[in-house]
């Protein structure tokens, strides 16, 4: 994303006032907002809000592992049984480590933008979720997603990615042990929203994990995921 310039609307500026705070942007845009902050008081008093509010969260959480087994359980219901499940990135602690911390921070942005709108009923902050979809090591790109179980909209927006040449980026959720399910090609750089039908408000849930392929042009002919992971989170309420 860029910081040059107007925004997509306060929205956008809020998100990025958080990502900012929380150490999350790449050293050009973190420049380029840093100038935006120091002009506008409005993204200022983002700013100390921020950082007030993630001042407390230093000492409260602390890096987990992935329970034993999940790792080669969310691959199968990618690939199939005949994945492999051991070895690469899957058995990396760091990463799974990451993740934990990832989510959390995802969590307190997804819930500072909640609560700087204007809300008619605040029981709708209750049917929220979101996840952080992480990078792989080596990958390079990241989602946000947010679901509103009012709506029935999943919204993913992309952190970190560009485009590869003849292949498309697919979302896939995945259910306890049931087989992932197709949520269609989702685009790097920008924001997108996902109706859902029946089948997929029920799969999308606390626990239920989101992960992202790479596909050939146009997402995988077969409903069954057939390029690399290069991205995986799991949602949690806010």
């Amino acid at each position: 994303m860029s910081t040059e310039g107007h925004s997509g609307g306060r929205e956008d500026d809020q998100v990025l006032v958080a990502e900012y705070a929380l150490g999350l942007l790449e050293a050009s845009e973190r420049a380029a907002l840093a100038r935006r902050i120091a002009a506008e008081p409005g993204l200022a008093s983002d700013l100390r809000l921020w950082r007030s509010r993630l001042a407390t969260l230093d000492d409260e959480f602390a890096e987990v592992a992935a329970p034993s087994g999940v790792l080669p359980r969310i691959e199968n219901r990618l690939f199939g049984a005949t994945a492999a499940v051991s070895g690469g990135w899957w058995n990396s602690l760091a990463l799974w480590r990451g993740l934990t911390a990832a989510a959390a921070a995802v969590a307190v942005v997804a819930i500072g933008v909640n609560l700087l709108q204007p809300r008619v009923d605040p029981s709708v902050l209750a049917t929220q979720l979101v996840a952080a979809i992480q990078a792989q090591e080596g990958s390079g790109v990241e989602f946000v997603a947010l679901y509103d179980q009012a709506s029935g909209q999943v919204r993913i927006t992309s952190l970190k990615g560009t485009p590869v040449p003849d292949k498309d980026f697919e979302l896939w959720y995945i259910k306890g042990a049931e087989p992932a399910v197709s949520m269609g090609v989702i685009p790097v750089d920008e924001r997108l929203e996902i109706p859902l039908d029946a089948a997929a408000k029920a799969g999308i849930e606390p626990g239920t994990v989101l992960a992202v392929t790479l596909e050939q042009k146009g997402g995988s002919p077969t409903g069954v995921a057939q390029g690399p992971i290069v991205a995986v989170g799991t949602i949690t309420p806010i």
